[in-house]
């Protein structure tokens, strides 16, 4: 969206929020609100299967009482979403979108530590499926506004908040039918922030980083059809469907894709190769020096690994239904991920590998997304990040997999992976996605909302987006006695 003429960076001329804005009761409500979140069962079994409602009403319930008025939207019954706009103090700014998703993915009680939707709060540690992804993060937006409607605080931009369905599947149901049928909802906004990023990342020698996403792959979700002749499993049979998907499957699965740098990947190895101390890519790097320097970055290049390439790894296959009878279909699923500016090489690529016999098509599709490095969003994020964490280094990075951000970006928003949390050495925060144990930290969610509330209200970045703190604002918004201690947290090994 094009920036009128006249208008003021937002935030600028605005009445700082005083010290006390963040109460004790905010660091009590994110935790009860992340606990009482996953006790409702919202899990997106796919195929249109889920039911969001009680989630929905519930962060509606919340939303009103602190008199922010809700809307509940649904394309299908029970499939509900949540939209709200918290108004800013100028008008004129930009809105800024904070979304996030209320459903999850399936989890087998028999495989928990703890029933997956108990909620408990265990040793400094909240328990639950959804913990990670992502209704920890819902219930820091939505404690965050409740508090700063309790203080009287107001943000200098609109912000627009959206409690999704649907995100764990096609989003056909919550942002996409969000955008497509209730756009005028989030009228003014430019930027968004979600999930994935901002956790800390425990690279060797102490290193803590924060991953900022501002970037995602394109999803292609893939169908292989193979056509062959039916016949006899005794027979010679030249034309056997499920050899020539076979064949089709294994050069998919082991090709070798050529290294492909964005912008946001570029800005990526960039910094992360100054605070790892080692020498930069030069301009025009081949595939081999790029993955010199990743082998340089240790355990902080599997951040960037998955995003220096397109990929596509097979993951379901069907055929037959008889030993001694050869099927004359057979179907194979492939997750196909595509990197900004690399669509139309993907779909080449696809048409060699799958050769003459085998027909692919997509079954589920979204763009490719960047979104600016330099802006002052991104410089906000980082100095909130930093200046609760001092010492550690907010770096950007493209997230390999997807979000709501893509059915947003339609509307011409540009989204960031934003989701703060500081957590401590050997958490592994990227296996509990979608993974057994789920958990997050009570204290990490402290921290988010710090660095939340630091962020939305713009009290340390300047708007010119230099990255420097504001000695006008700096630790009185948030001294270290703003909330009572928690326990310190007692998390085993992710994963």
């Amino acid at each position: 969206m094009a920036e009128p003429a006249g208008r003021q960076a937002p935030g600028a001329g605005r009445q700082r929020p005083g010290p006390d804005h963040l109460d004790a009761q905010v660091f009590e409500e994110v935790v009860k609100n992340t606990s009482e979140l996953i006790r409702i069962d919202t899990t997106n079994r796919g195929g249109g299967e889920g039911d969001e409602r009680q989630a929905a009403e519930y962060v509606a319930s919340r939303l009103a009482d602190a008199g922010i008025e809700p809307r509940l939207l649904e394309k299908k019954p029970g499939r509900t979403n949540v939209v709200a706009r918290v108004p800013g103090s100028d008008p004129s700014a930009d809105a800024l979108l904070l979304h996030g998703h209320l459903d999850v993915v399936p989890a087998e009680p028999a495989d928990w530590t703890v029933h997956p939707f108990s909620g408990e709060v265990r040793d400094g540690v909240v328990w639950g499926r959804g913990a990670i992804d992502m209704k920890n993060a819902d219930a820091m937006a939505l404690s965050l506004v409740r508090a700063w409607a309790r203080a009287g605080v107001r943000p200098p931009r609109d912000i627009v908040l959206a409690f999704t369905a649907d995100e764990e599947d096609s989003a056909e149901f919550g942002s996409d039918f969000l955008v497509e049928q209730h756009p005028e909802l989030f009228e003014g906004c430019t930027e968004g922030i979600s999930e994935s990023g901002a956790f800390t990342f425990h690279a060797e020698n102490g290193l803590r980083l924060y991953p900022v996403a501002a970037g995602e792959r394109g999803t292609a979700w893939l169908k292989l059809t193979a056509h062959g002749r039916a016949g006899h499993g005794s027979k010679v049979n030249r034309a056997n469907a499920v050899s020539r998907l076979a064949a089709a499957v294994n050069r998919i699965g082991e090709h070798e894709w050529p290294v492909r740098l964005t912008p946001t990947v570029r800005a990526a190895l960039a910094r992360l190769a100054e605070v790892h101390g080692v020498r930069p890519l030069g301009p025009g790097a081949k595939d081999a020096e790029v993955d010199a320097l990743l082998a340089q970055l240790g355990r902080a290049a599997a951040l960037i690994e998955p995003t220096v390439r397109n990929s596509a790894n097979p993951t379901v296959l069907e055929a037959g239904y008889k030993v001694n009878v050869i099927p004359g279909t057979a179907t194979a699923r492939v997750d196909g991920r595509m990197l900004p500016g690399a669509e139309e090489e993907f779909h080449t690529t696809l048409d060699e590998l799958s050769g003459p016999d085998v027909r692919w098509e997509f079954q589920h599709r979204e763009v490719p997304l960047q979104a600016p490095v330099d802006s002052p969003l991104f410089a906000a994020m980082s100095e909130a990040l930093e200046h609760f964490d001092p010492g550690a280094h907010a770096v950007p990075y493209c997230m390999s997999g997807g979000t709501d951000a893509k059915q947003f970006s339609r509307l011409g928003i540009v989204g960031y992976g934003f989701t703060p949390l500081k957590l401590p050495a050997g958490f592994d925060y990227q296996a509990l996605f979608h993974g057994v144990d789920e958990r997050v930290p009570v204290e990490a969610l402290h921290f988010g909302l710090r660095v939340l509330d630091r962020t939305l209200l713009g009290t340390g970045a300047p708007a010119t987006g230099t990255g420097n703190a504001d000695p006008a604002a700096g630790d009185a918004a948030h001294p270290p006695t703003d909330h009572p201690p928690a326990r310190d947290a007692n998390v085993p090994s992710g994963g």
